[in-house]
């Protein structure tokens, strides 16, 4: 018999900024609220997390109140569950900046899986790359705990990383069987907008919208179509639909 899960969303930060930081070419001028995930699996044999987000988020009652959920930390966000950092033996990451990698050092027994390109790149950061910052992952790095990924590879049963280089250049899509089908955490920062977007995009025959910090936009669009054909269920690292926390599938 299979292995299934049940995903459990935890609002651990929140940005405010414009639209067009997450939909490449689209959205200039509006103002945004994103929530910062990370991702409880609940099944099998290993208690997983993909992601360890901010490690002191910003918490705003019109913050919650345009995500539509709570902001917790991630001790908070996992206290729901009757669990602490401690007790999570799997974190995945999608990629290394910093919101998605704070709390890292709080998961002392974890096994942390990071693809080796994300791993070169917080360590030897382009100008650009404002948003690594390699503090955040010494600790574990230290300990022993990284465990790098190179190829595509299961990391435990019903669950399975691809590598998709649209957002920074070690991106790890998570790929975790549900009872409702394989669900996609993708590897790369967006909305649902960037992967079923509006009708004024769809009318310019675009299938899809590159994300708006992307390493190359004509690959990116390429890598974000062929994640919607791997998954029945799309969950875009930011969007804030999820935020009330209710499981996936419902």
């Amino acid at each position: 018999m299979s292995t299934t899960y049940v995903i459990h969303p935890i609002v651990v930060g929140s940005k405010l900024f414009d639209k067009g930081m997450m939909t490449y070419q689209h959205g200039y001028g509006t103002p945004y609220v994103i929530p910062i995930y990370a991702w409880y699996l609940e099944g099998g044999d290993k208690r997983i997390l993909v992601d360890t987000g901010e490690m002191q988020p910003i918490r705003s009652e019109d913050r919650e109140k345009s995500l539509g959920g709570r902001i917790e930390t991630i001790e908070e966000g996992l206290g729901r569950f009757g669990l602490t950092p401690a007790d999570i033996d799997i974190v995945i990451h999608t990629h290394l900046h910093n919101d998605h990698c704070e709390n890292d050092y709080k998961f002392e027994n974890a096994a942390i899986y990071v693809h080796e390109k994300e791993l070169a790149r917080i360590h030897d950061p382009h100008p650009l790359d404002f948003r690594y910052l390699e503090d955040y992952i010494l600790d574990v790095e230290e300990n022993g705990q990284i465990r790098v990924v190179s190829e595509d590879m299961e990391i435990a049963p019903g669950v399975r990383v691809v590598h998709t280089p649209a957002h920074t250049e070690g991106g790890l899509t998570v790929l975790v069987d549900t009872a409702k089908g394989k669900a996609a955490i993708t590897g790369f920062c967006v909305i649902m907008d960037n992967l079923f977007p509006p009708k004024d995009v769809t009318a310019m025959e675009m299938e899809v919208i590159p994300p708006g910090t992307c390493t190359n936009p004509y690959e990116a669009y390429d890598i974000m179509k062929r994640v919607k054909e791997m998954a029945d269920i799309i969950l875009p690292l930011h969007d804030p639909r999820f935020a009330s926390g209710a499981p996936i599938p419902g």
